[in-house]
């Protein structure tokens, strides 16, 4: 057994150097090649498929019968090695027959034959074939083996390209440059902009994989470590964001990844088994690759795009191809298109010429996402194929708020867009006219309006919209996006920032609420990963049972309010008990630091979200211990129709406008309103114009939504008759028509209301 995976594959690739040199047919190398692998890994066969009309052939064998070469064909996902050509993914089976995939081809002799391992050759990302061993006795190969084999399957793709052996990409799979095309995408950040597609960069080409020199090979990476280095801190240095925020915790992490050792020691070790400094930095990334696909937590899987971000600027300086769109510069208005993007790569850009960025992959919870909003760039992320449906220099029509982008578009589809966006420009002017002006119904009701908010710089929208205040501080944002727990000081510091730019409007900090889908990398669960994570252990319940988080951002929180009013909101409360002990946490903290000669809040009102129906059915017993109660509409819907609000095949079950909703939320509003707690809807709901108006009509007069959502919420209520709609919205509900949503739409078209 090889004594690493570095030893072995340096045996193998020796060897191969010679062959590949050789003046023979690819054919003759492949023939030579499997005859190298396999002795070299004892195994009693060694067969290469190769990827040719979009079926897996096998082109060379040693030990299989050789009548079955170029005869045997096994499609994507057919047999084990199609498996793991459709997945990308290697296979090590001690057994082959026991694997429900396995496909026997009675022409190629294997029968007697029990163990098998296999690994993908990838080119450019995608699997071109398959390189496997096999032997009589049944055994796993080790580790070291299966490691020594993904680095010569890198080294036979490089070979194979070369002798044309491969399936290239073929013209008739593009859309004809002409051809208007009208693409669907996950809106990341909203927006829409105008501009000519340019590509973020020209994907690197390794000509060599086989190193001559390795210590000159690690003199390379080294060098261009160094200089990758500098790049990231001159980029920290130079980015602009007003005043600052989470993005540069964001920076800060990706920083870390640039200084981090094991990184630089697997790409080492890969020079180490004989591979170039590029080749070594590839077959690194195709293990991030792979560890990617194996990751559910999706921030997790962000870090791992950051990581690869590097990788791909460490490549290109490495091989001397720096020529990034970034580098070059943009001419003229630009939509970026690129398969991922990382923060650092993203502030290379010039601002006043980048428009929008359209991403093969991207979320929500990406770094580079945060901070595209926080420099107010429209991004549309998982639009499939988009490097091969657009071409460079296209015009493109980015709509994020449609989910959409229009490639080649026609005149009459330009016009239309132009008209949009001019309608959507004097929208916004009409919304930002309303700025100064009360949330005031027709007949004189002043509702409340405030603005969700995680971020530092989002406190900026409470002057942009004229919003109340800040009725949801979404806190956990500071911890997703940091490499390590935020220290006590750190959190002060944000929590501090807020409140001094809030000024006199309040703000509702809530406390932490990670766990669940929400999974930090450095606070894990030991008790494994969760069917229902939505309802699992996280928030409230993850807070309390690790008590130096929440005592933590307990000091933080009573110190940053020092003299102010300070309003602190616990999320995901079950029971009155979990609310109890939680406050009483927040009211120690406050005693130890009065018995300190702290400096402490003039006044703190607590509250609590409720989202979890049981709590409805304990109001009486918690309303009297609370200053405010806040409904989250996204997670109390999902649990009252036992429908994840992720599935779209739920989608039509998950309707807040279902008479079941509202009726249950208007039960609500009668005992907080005796109690004198003030109650408000801090969901997606409320930032929805038909939505917010049915809310309004059972008696809910506090809202805190997205600040986008202000402008055009202050408008419907400003063309509201408030009595008359809590007159008849009551009087819907106790007779339920059919289509309550196409109901209250004819209410509010007879009354004039605005919901556009």
């Amino acid at each position: 057994m090889p004594v690493s995976a570095a030893a072995s594959a340096r045996e193998i690739l020796v060897r191969l150097h010679d062959v590949m040199a050789a003046r023979t047919t690819a054919q003759a190398k492949l023939n030579q090649v499997v005859q190298i692998i396999g002795d070299a890994t004892a195994s009693e066969v060694c067969s290469i498929y190769l990827l040719r009309e979009g079926v897996l052939e096998l082109f060379a064998t040693q030990g299989l019968d050789q009548a079955a070469v170029h005869v045997t064909r096994l499609a994507m996902g057919e047999g084990l090695v199609g498996t793991i050509a459709e997945e990308s993914e290697p296979l090590n089976l001690d057994e082959a027959a026991s694997h429900p995939d396995f496909a026997y081809r009675p022409e190629t002799g294997e029968d007697k034959f029990h163990s098998f391992a296999g690994v993908p050759i990838i080119r450019r990302e995608r699997a071109v074939g398959v390189l496997c061993v096999q032997h009589v006795e049944p055994r796993r190969y080790a580790d070291v083996e299966i490691e020594a084999l993904q680095t010569v399957a890198m080294v036979l793709a490089e070979l194979i390209a070369n002798a044309d052996l491969i399936d290239g990409a073929t013209s008739a799979s593009r859309p004809a440059p002409q051809a208007p095309m009208r693409i669907e995408g996950l809106k990341l950040v909203d927006g829409m902009a105008r501009g000519l597609a340019v590509f973020h960069q020209p994907r690197i080409t390794i000509e060599h994989t086989v190193a001559e020199d390795t210590e000159a090979e690690r003199h390379r990476v080294y060098a261009a470590f160094d200089r990758m280095r500098e790049q990231i801190e001159r980029m920290s240095a130079q980015a602009e964001f007003g005043m600052g925020g989470e993005h540069e915790e964001v920076l800060q992490t990706y920083k870390m990844f640039a200084y981090d050792e094991g990184w630089s020691r697997r790409i080492n070790e890969a020079i180490d088994s004989g591979l170039t400094a590029e080749a070594a930095i590839e077959r690194v990334q195709q293990r991030t690759r792979t560890r990617m696909r194996q990751i559910d937590d999706p921030l997790l899987a962000e870090r791992m795009h950051d990581l690869e971000d590097l990788a791909n600027r460490l490549l290109r300086i490495v091989s001397g191809q720096m020529g990034t769109a970034a580098q070059m510069g943009l001419r003229q208005d630009s939509i970026l298109i690129a398969r991922n993007l990382g923060p650092a790569e993203l502030l290379e850009y010039d601002r006043r010429r980048l428009k929008g960025v359209i991403l093969e992959e991207g979320s929500l919870t990406a770094h580079v996402t945060i901070v595209a909003r926080a420099m107010g760039v429209p991004v549309l992320g998982r639009v499939r194929d988009v490097r091969r449906l657009v071409s460079e220099g296209d015009l493109l029509l980015l709509d994020v708020t449609a989910g959409t982008v229009f490639a080649r578009p026609t005149p009459a589809i330009e016009e239309s867009f132009e008209a949009k966006l001019s309608l959507s420009q004097k929208r916004r002017a009409s919304f930002a006219a309303l700025r100064e002006l009360p949330p005031t119904t027709l007949d004189g009701k002043r509702i409340t309006l405030m603005v969700n908010a995680g971020l530092r710089d989002d406190v900026a929208a409470l002057d942009l919209t004229g919003a109340d205040g800040i009725g949801l501080f979404r806190t956990e944002f500071q911890f997703l996006v940091s490499a390590t727990l935020p220290q006590r000081e750190r959190q002060q510091r944000l929590y501090r920032d807020v409140l001094d730019a809030a000024g006199q409007r309040p703000v509702i900090f809530r406390t932490v609420d990670i766990g669940g889908d929400k999974v930090l990398p450095y606070l894990r669960d030991d008790s494994g990963s969760e069917e229902n994570p939505a309802m699992g252990w996280r928030a409230l319940r993850l807070a309390l049972e690790r008590g130096g988080l929440m005592k933590a951002q307990a000091r933080a929180l009573i110190e940053a309010a020092a003299g102010r009013t300070l309003n602190v909101m616990f999320p995901m409360v079950s029971e009155p008990w979990e609310y109890e002990e939680a406050r009483a946490l927040f009211e120690a903290q406050h005693a130890w630091l009065a018995q300190r000669g702290r400096k402490l809040p003039s006044d703190i009102r607590y509250g609590a979200m409720l989202e979890v129906p049981a709590l409805a059915e304990m109001l009486d017993v918690l309303l009297p211990r609370l200053d405010f109660l806040s409904v989250g509409t996204n997670d109390l819907t999902q649990f009252l129709f036992a429908a994840d609000r992720a599935n779209p095949k739920l989608a039509e079950r998950y309707d807040w406008l279902s008479p079941s909703i509202l009726r249950f939320l208007s039960r609500i509003v009668g005992p907080a309103r005796a109690h004198g707690v003030d109650l408000a809807v801090c969901g997606e709901m409320g930032g929805r114009a038909l939505e917010a108006m049915a809310l309004i009509g059972i008696g809910i007069d506090r809202l805190s939504i997205t600040p986008a959502a202000v402008g055009p919420i202050k408008a419907m209520i400003r063309s509201l008759d408030h009595a008359k709609l809590t007159h008849d919205v009551p009087a819907m509900l106790a007779t339920p028509p059919r289509d309550l949503r196409a109901t209250l739409a004819a209410w509010a078209a007879d009354h004039q209301v605005e919901l556009n």
